[in-house]
């Protein structure tokens, strides 16, 4: 029956059950809402947000495609009708309304330019400007002042930030300079990441001029020592020469693998045993698994180099080199050892902060590029004493995933 008390009490335990959900739900909502923080914490997390995602576009300095994605967030940082961002040279882009003031932006900022100090134009100079520069027609209620900001790198005025507004308050011209002083920062540091790029191109280069004058005349005089006695192993060692130089001077690329690496190696001892004979034994013990491993091109050559003529060449009678690779979980660890001469510890500090001889100068630009390319805690770990020998040991990551060989 519909009206009987036990249908009843269904109806209401059903409805009782639906509202106590809605207010789990309603709950639930409300605690999450809660959870963001305030309007400033929200506010806070909108602009580092937005910031973070320009900042992206700028990391590799003031260029065209960067500057016109991150000036649409910084557009939405500022809140104002347009955005510019130019170089010294011309507009790199614009976001927002009134394009047609685009062509007038480089003579609006002069002053900038020359002074390096924020400019405020009012809205009536621009349109003034505008109308006398082949008669743009600006209606009144479009009328906008400019805000431009310098970017500065060091003391040079590299660009500027230019916002667009129906009137520049003192908040807009405030927000505006320091979004041209946030952009500066980011030019900055794009120009830091191309100045360690040609600093670790200009250690190569340094690498490959160690290695010409001593080894190349070395080599030539050992093959030519050949040339009467055995010609066959002269051009088998014409042939080694050739793909030895032919890998050290290769322009492109500043990674390799750690087989080509020891490939080159190879080559190399092989020439240094064509001059030293049984002078200079060799043991190598690699495990297969980490010869794909990524590592800084040249970066084990000169090591080795090291162990032959500072170790070895200065000791009498025989001297021998291990040279292992091993898998070492998340890296692949290198050690080079030779039974040499050694060096004094106080010297060798010396060699890696920079202040020794230029003997020495592979171990150095090794460890100055690993440092640069892993992080402090990746340099050469050297292990040394007058007569003892040599223990050099580099671990790089297996996993480069930034890093092309």
């Amino acid at each position: 029956m519909p009206d009987s008390p036990l249908f009843t009490a269904a109806a209401i335990a059903v409805i009782a059950a639906a509202i106590a959900v809605v207010v789990a739900v309603g709950l639930k909502v409300l605690r999450s809402f809660r959870e963001l923080g305030t309007d400033a914490e929200r506010a806070t997390y909108k602009t580092l947000h937005t910031a973070s995602r320009a900042g992206q576009h700028l990391r590799t300095g003031l260029n065209p495609a960067g500057a016109a994605k991150a000036s649409r967030q910084l557009r939405s940082l500022l809140g104002c009708d347009a955005l510019a961002i130019t170089d010294a040279s011309g507009v790199l882009a614009w976001d927002g309304a009134g394009e047609e003031l685009k062509p007038l932006l480089m003579e609006l900022s002069a002053g900038v330019f020359d002074g390096g100090h924020t400019a405020v134009i009012p809205a009536g100079e621009v349109q003034e400007l505008a109308q006398g520069k082949g008669g743009v027609a600006t209606r009144p209620d479009v009328e906008r002042a400019a805000v431009i900001a310098p970017i500065k790198a060091g003391t040079r005025v590299v660009g500027v930030v230019a916002a667009f507004a129906p009137a520049a308050g003192a908040g807009l011209v405030r927000a505006t300079s320091e979004v041209a002083d946030w952009v500066a920062t980011q030019v900055e540091l794009a120009e830091l990441d191309a100045s360690r790029t040609l600093l670790m191109e200009a250690e190569v280069r340094a690498l490959r001029a160690q290695i010409s004058p001593h080894f190349i005349y070395n080599s030539l005089n050992a093959i030519a020592s050949f040339i009467n006695t055995d010609p066959v192993r002269a051009r088998e060692l014409v042939v080694e020469f050739a793909d030895f130089t032919r890998y050290s001077f290769r322009r492109h690329g500043d990674f390799t693998t750690l087989a080509e690496e020891l490939r080159c190696i190879d080559r190399y001892l092989l020439l240094e045993r064509a001059r030293f004979g049984d002078r200079v034994q060799v043991s190598l013990r690699i495990a297969p698994e980490v010869l794909s491993t990524v590592i800084p091109f040249l970066s084990l050559q000169p090591l080795v180099e090291n162990a032959v003529r500072h170790g070895l060449e200065a000791k009498e009678g025989p001297g021998h080199i291990t040279i292992t690779a091993n898998d070492s979980g998340a890296f692949a660890e290198v050690t080079i050892e030779d039974d040499g001469v050694g060096m004094d510890p106080e010297q060798l500090r010396a060699v890696l902060a920079g202040h020794g001889e230029g003997d020495h100068v592979g171990l150095r630009n090794v460890d100055a590029r690993l440092r640069q390319v892993y992080g402090d805690d990746h340099g050469l770990v050297i292990e040394t004493a007058p007569g003892e020998g040599t223990l050099i040991t580099m671990r790089v990551p297996k996993s480069q995933p930034r890093h092309d060989a």
